[in-house]
């Protein structure tokens, strides 16, 4: 089955946070689990997808620098985090009979391949699901400046950026319970108002670009389908 819908090809944007579930460090297997199934059912509705993992889960390079460690030492940590969560959502997409391909920005040779922009979208074509890894290969980036630049680079219709919200408010709904949620912004406002949907980077490059985004709760079971059958989840930056 194919969608009849827009999107032929998306970037997902993980956090490494939303691999933790009930955890406190590191993976929860439910969650890597459950989210590889429905990155599966998106696969099977003839969509390609590329994957932008986080390494928040084992290290921030941010985080490691306030504690006193050389910031860019602290971004390569971070850097090879990502891969270790690219490979183990490699392991479980292939458990629910998914063939996926890990690509780094930073050279592991042993254990997956490097990033290539030409190969990553053969990649896709072959219906292979494409973990991009190690950020940009660049310290002082963020994977959401990654997941921009991915999304441009392989040509996809949209950006979707999981969150453990539901969108994007006006003020940290959990903090503020008359924080409103957006049904969609543009890029400027995003800025402007310091919504907190993407680093700032990422905003500029995807405005420039013309990269669509969607913020959505990834702990919603069943979300990131409908958003590909059209239903309008989360919020929609443009």
């Amino acid at each position: 089955m194919v969608a009849e819908e827009a999107y032929q090809r998306i970037l997902l944007k993980l956090s490494g946070e939303a691999l933790l579930g009930k955890e406190d460090y590191g993976i929860d297997p439910d969650i890597i689990h459950r989210i590889a199934t429905e990155i599966g059912d998106v696969t099977r509705l003839g969509i390609q997808i590329a994957v932008v993992i986080g390494g928040g889960n084992i290290f921030r390079g941010a985080g490691l620098a306030e504690s006193g460690i050389d910031r860019v030492t602290g971004d390569h940590m971070g850097m090879l985090a990502t891969v270790l969560n690219a490979l183990a959502l490699q392991d479980a997409l292939e458990s629910v009979q998914i063939h996926a391909r890990v690509m780094s920005a930073v050279s592991v040779h042993d254990v997956c391949e490097d990033y290539i922009r030409r190969r990553a979208i053969r990649h896709l074509e072959k219906g292979r699901v494409v973990i991009c890894a190690g950020g940009t290969g660049n310290p002082f980036f963020t994977t959401d400046t990654a997941a921009a630049l991915r999304a441009i680079e392989i040509g996809a219709d949209l950006v979707l950026k999981a969150t453990k919200v539901d969108g994007v408010y006006s003020a940290d709904p959990v903090k503020d319970k008359s924080a409103v949620l957006f049904d969609q912004l543009d890029y400027d406002r995003v800025i402007e108002s310091k919504l907190g949907v993407m680093d700032a980077n990422a905003i500029v490059l995807c405005r420039d670009q013309g990269m669509p985004i969607r913020v959505f709760n990834v702990f919603e079971e069943g979300n990131l389908v409908s958003i590909m059958q059209g239903e309008a989840i989360g919020t929609l930056v443009f």
